[in-house]
């Protein structure tokens, strides 16, 4: 199916709620998925409201694979109020659909709207957003295993550190959650 015949099927309620969903679907992309490249993210700077630390990708993709926390992480979730298997749960909740048909989704006029969405929860820790460095993010993550994580779009960000909203992630995982049932 199209995209264009795809959005031109959906009503705007749908539409909205779709970009909604995908926004969670970027999210997650940005925490499950290794990557070897180089130029990926290392550091991962939590924020939950006026609370902020830091944490290495690789504790991150640890405690998203096996559930175990370390010492640093531990005290981050119970300082944010955090139940530790929700945040698993939305760290590494896929989004599995074709991986060209999400390529084309975040080619389309959607994708910038998309992007910027995602964003607003992963971005670079100073700066403004840089829309082609997530979008490649998320594509990487797309091509690993033809699904898009929280995870994974944080592995593949292109820069040494990476900011995640995390006040905003059981919102997004949420909404990611309802776009896997429409794809």
């Amino acid at each position: 199916m199209q995209i264009s015949q795809l959005f031109n099927q959906l009503n705007n309620k749908n539409l909205t709620k779709l970009l909604t969903q995908t926004v969670a679907l970027g999210v997650s992309a940005i925490v499950l998925l290794s990557s070897t490249n180089a130029n990926a993210a290392e550091q991962v700077i939590l924020k939950y409201g006026t609370f902020q630390g830091q944490i290495s990708v690789e504790e991150l993709s640890q405690f998203t694979e096996t559930g175990k926390t370390t010492p640093t992480l531990t005290a981050y979730l119970q300082a944010a109020q955090q139940d530790p298997a929700v945040a698993r749960k939305a760290l590494k909740a896929p989004i599995k659909a074709d991986p060209a048909f999400l390529n084309n989704l975040l080619s389309s006029w959607a994708g910038p709207i998309l992007v910027d969405q995602i964003g607003e929860v992963v971005h670079p820790p100073v700066g403004r957003l840089d829309q082609q460095a997530l979008r490649s993010a998320l594509s990487a993550s797309i091509k690993q295993n033809g699904e898009v994580t929280l995870l994974g779009a944080i592995q593949n960000y292109p820069n040494t550190s990476v900011e995640l909203e995390g006040d905003r992630l059981i919102s997004v995982y949420e909404r990611l959650s309802n776009l896997a049932e429409l794809l």
